[in-house]
């Protein structure tokens, strides 16, 4: 793509209108600014179109947003299920609600029924939503945790799973197709009149919150210990409160705080830099109100509400202990993976789904409880797409999945990670063991005295923009082409190059296929149960480093974990 070609078309063409070109010629002294909106289009990574909201094929607007959605419309119309419509909803972010309609209309004008939320509401809503009207595809207009300039737009198929390969492939292969001109569109009232426009309303948070309230394991004990355990909540501006403070309050938590400057919805986030509860700064404030009314939690979910973050109070020292997306999952997953073995209703073909960048303590936890562990690329959809064979197949039951990116899901009702239900079982799990005597943070400690310390981190390296771009590619193939046979203090035991499926024992040099998908993953198996993992962002301009270890105490996991992220940045960099 010529980015200058494009850029000339994009301010001289009838089919963009004077507001694009206006704000397109400000920039026509700025050649670095017309590369990075012009260089390429806009791609479908793990979380589908993602971008800054902005005039450009690199930039999330009207137009790319209409030809995603005009190629989508081709595909459903090739499949021939236009006839069960498309579910849409959106988060907060600026331009979500004017995108979700423009999705919606164009849909329309295409003879396929739209069904669009009234208001904001949480991707897993519409994940279950999709399921509840058996409608062919979901649209949810996000940019998940993204800072406030981005904003993004999710595909969904039948089962409630983001789409993957080959169907996510084969639709971009219709929207690269797309011409600005071939999109087309109609008046909200025509499409009401058609009967092809429907609005949901508050009747399918009533299904959707009655599904998870059937979920909870322990009712009785959450009624009584919810009277006194004390829960701060934050959905940072975002969608988790349109439904999280109602479920809360529904099953007995009577002490709920919510933080009540980031309580309403606002795209632009002013109380936060990074709308991201993997960020500790975005806590602040939450960690404010909760000394100040001595909780016993603390609860953050991103805009979408797809990921939570918490805190838990250490009565012992007083402080509020941070949790990883793989601790606070692997506390539900052993919360409510022993009480439903207690209670005799854990499944003798459970499946326990995980994600090859987190923790091996998932695996551990399989083992124990003799459910089967299953491990896929990252990536929420890759768990989706497990379930929906499980499902087909009838062979297996889906149990628990997560992945270290703050994500998990504790049912099959949807297929993505549902951050309002996270919040529901860890608020269970703190009555549960309030009842014994525990805290969520004296929860943690048992697990990995149980199972060992296992201990992971995640480092990001940001390179924005076209130059950005190659250098993160330069990165990964200076890792991909390097003999590397130890990290740190540990020996490479096996390399695994995902996106060529060659998986190298180091020892004997034998070498094999990986089983997985192509991806461009780079993972590196090391002695003394380790590893490490490189891949880029989906949907960030990031290049990703994972590593785990494991050892037999809290200090030890500690020292060795930071000297192995050290040995990490300095291969790559």
């Amino acid at each position: 793509m010529n980015y200058l070609e494009e850029y000339k078309k994009w301010c001289e063409s009838p089919d963009f209108d004077d507001e694009t070109k206006k704000e397109l010629l400000a920039i026509k002294n700025d050649e670095k600014e017309i590369e990075d909106r012009f260089y390429k289009e806009l791609e479908f990574g793990t979380a589908g179109l993602r971008g800054i909201i902005g005039a450009g094929t690199n930039r999330m607007n009207k137009y790319t947003v209409g030809k995603a959605t005009q190629g989508l419309a081709n595909y459903i119309l090739e499949q021939g299920t236009q006839n069960k419509g498309v579910a849409i909803s959106y988060d907060s972010r600026k331009m979500s609600k004017e995108f979700s309609l423009e999705t919606a209309l164009i849909l329309c004008a295409n003879g396929i029924k739209a069904y669009l939320f009234e208001n904001l509401r949480p991707v897993p809503e519409l994940s279950f939503t999709v399921r509840n009207l058996k409608a062919t595809a979901g649209v949810m207009i996000t940019a998940s945790h993204n800072p406030p300039k981005y904003n993004g737009y999710k595909v969904y198929w039948d089962d409630g799973a983001q789409i993957v390969a080959p169907r996510d492939q084969e639709i971009i292969e219709k929207v690269k197709k797309v011409k600005f001109n071939e999109i087309k569109t109609m008046s909200k009232k025509e499409a009401q009149e058609k009967g092809l426009l429907n609005f949901i309303g508050p009747e399918m948070d009533d299904k959707y919150l009655g599904v998870l309230k059937s979920l909870v394991l322990n009712p009785e004990i959450m009624k009584e210990e919810g009277k006194t355990l004390k829960v701060v909540y934050t959905p940072l501006h975002g969608t988790g409160n349109t439904v999280a403070e109602r479920l809360l309050t529904e099953l007995g938590i009577k002490n709920l705080y919510v933080v009540p400057e980031q309580k309403d919805p606002d795209g632009n986030f002013p109380t936060v830099d990074y709308p991201n509860p993997e960020d500790k700064k975005a806590f602040k404030l939450a960690l404010e109100l909760a000394k100040k009314v001595d909780a016993d939690v603390v609860l953050a979910t991103d805009p979408d509400a797809d990921r939570l973050g918490i805190y838990a109070k250490d009565t012992k020292t007083g402080e509020y202990k941070s949790y990883t997306g793989n601790m606070s999952a692997l506390l539900i997953a052993e919360y409510r993976i022993s009480q439903m073995k207690e209670k005799g209703i854990l499944p003798e073909n459970g499946i326990f789904i995980t994600t090859i960048v987190s923790s091996d303590l998932a695996k551990a936890i399989a083992k124990y409880y003799n459910l089967e562990c299953i491990e896929v690329l990252t990536g929420f959809k890759n768990i989706g797409a497990v379930m929906r064979k499980a499902e087909e197949k009838n062979d297996k039951k889906y149990v628990f999945g997560f992945e270290e990116s703050y994500g998990c899901l504790i049912g099959d009702y949807a297929r993505d990670k549902d951050g309002i239900s996270a919040v529901m079982a860890l608020c269970e799990a703190a009555c549960y063991y309030k009842s014994k005597g525990k805290t969520l943070w004296d929860a943690m400690q048992d697990i990995y005295k149980k199972y060992g310390f296992y201990k992971e981190a995640q480092v990001s390296i940001v390179r924005e923009g076209a130059e950005g771009a190659k250098e993160i590619s330069q990165m990964m193939e200076k890792m991909r082409n390097a003999e590397i046979k130890e990290i740190g203090k540990y020996k490479v035991k096996v390399f695994r190059d995902i996106e060529k499926d060659i998986q190298k024992n180091m020892e004997t040099g034998e070498t094999t296929t990986t089983g997985l998908p192509k991806s461009n993953v780079l993972y590196y198996e090391l002695e003394n149960n380790c590893w490490c993992c490189i891949r880029p962002s989906g949907t960030e301009p990031k290049i990703k480093l994972y590593m785990g270890v494991k050892t037999d105490t809290d200090e030890k996991s500690n020292k060795e974990l930071e000297d192995l992220k050290q040995a990490m940045l300095k291969l790559v960099e």
